[in-house]
């Protein structure tokens, strides 16, 4: 790199804009634990030059392919894709005897028998972070919300800090691990956050400090590229947008689509704030990590700290108080009907509290589990 540090270019990106990225697991009709398929799914939409469908992609196990939507104005506009996308996979793999499904983690699949896709990044990865980059067999939901100013990104990641616990208790999915209930509503929270770079976000005041960060990483071999950066919120600078990587995987449609308007809603809010002057509220770095793990661990039973005080809530009344703020923004975005689904959803329990009704009234059958995730998943909504 030329002198001390290399500037990031921060892409053109409509403000608001939202882009949704759905990671899908492959499972099998009759176990119901996952198949290693994915190759057989890329290779049916891959195009006649050999390139890679830009809405189904690969992702580090075999058994997973990713549904990634184009950008859109609006959250429903990025749903379609989804949709489309889904159906496409699914009629793939119909004669193979294989359904979908997303939940932070598969209820009782063993990581010991996962294939890692055969891609020279993938490998560096394993060979680099051993048996806990082996055991990364989890799933999640990124949504891309579009920041027209630079500066405005850092600002708007660090104010996001502060509903971590909102995201994490509401889309928390993964109560089981290898066949063993953890205790935790996500898991996968906590299992993600061991590979390097990755967990919460530096918290940077200045798009100079990010650039040094980036040259210091690169120079000591850390990461090899931005992308290698895999904090649970980052500016993305090739598309121009802050990207929200908090959630666990969401079994239907209509669970991301209402977490997607959510994250859509409260970045357009910090950066009206922005525009009017605000200095945007931020949390402690040691409380931020506290209810991490605070939502991790108990989801939507989380006491979370709301401000520098120290001041607390349970997350659900948190939330209660929040969205009517968020309701003209909704409306303006034209994403009303997606936040609206909220109420209903944490009324309804989130995934992890939903698994755990079904494997209580099942007598811990994880089967059954599986059975249900793959029925939200057909239904694009909560049952």
């Amino acid at each position: 790199m030329a002198g001390l540090t290399a500037p990031i270019t921060f892409a053109s990106s409509p403000r608001s804009s939202v882009g949704l990225e759905w990671e899908i697991a492959l499972v099998d009709r009759d176990s119901r634990d996952l198949r290693q398929v994915a190759g057989t799914v890329l290779d049916a939409v891959r195009g006649s030059d050999g390139r890679e469908h830009p809405g189904i992609r690969q992702e580090l196990l075999l058994n997973t392919v990713e549904l990634v939507s184009a950008p859109h104005a609006t959250i429903r506009g990025a749903g379609a894709d989804l949709v489309r996308y889904r159906d496409m996979v699914a009629e793939i793999v119909e004669p193979l005897r294989v359904d979908l499904m997303c939940a932070g983690t598969h209820p009782f699949a063993q990581w010991t028998n996962q294939r890692v896709t055969d891609k020279e990044r993938y490998a560096k990865l394993i060979d680099r972070t051993q048996w806990w980059g082996r055991q990364m067999l989890i799933y999640g939901v990124h949504m891309h919300v579009g920041v027209e100013d630079r500066d405005k990104a850092l600002p708007i990641v660090r104010a996001l800090l502060a509903y971590v616990p909102h995201l994490e208790a509401l889309s928390a999915s993964s109560p089981y691990w290898a066949g063993q209930s953890t205790g935790y509503a996500s898991n996968r929270a906590l299992m993600f956050q061991q590979l390097p770079t990755a967990g919460l976000p530096c918290q940077f005041d200045h798009w100079s400090e990010l650039e040094h960060y980036v040259h210091d990483m690169l120079h000591t071999g850390v990461i090899d590229d931005f992308t290698e950066i895999r904090w649970d919120i980052r500016p993305s600078p090739r598309f121009g947008t802050v990207e929200v990587r908090v959630c666990d995987g969401l079994p239907s449609l209509e669970e991301v689509l209402a977490l997607g308007a959510f994250v859509q809603c409260l970045v357009e809010d910090f950066s009206t704030r922005l525009d009017k002057g605000e200095h945007l509220p931020t949390l402690p770095t040691w409380f931020a990590q506290e209810n991490k793990w605070r939502a991790a661990r108990y989801g939507m039973d989380a006491i979370i700290i709301l401000n520098e005080a120290g001041d607390e809530e349970l997350v659900t009344d948190a939330l209660a108080r929040l969205l009517p703020t968020l309701e003209p923004i909704a409306a303006r975005l034209g994403c009303a009907e997606e936040l609206g689904r909220l109420p209903a959803i944490v009324q309804a329990g989130a995934s992890y509290q939903r698994q755990r009704a079904v494997a209580e009234a099942c007598g811990g059958d994880l089967v059954a589990v599986v059975e249900s995730l793959v029925g939200e998943m057909k239904a694009g909504r909560v049952t």
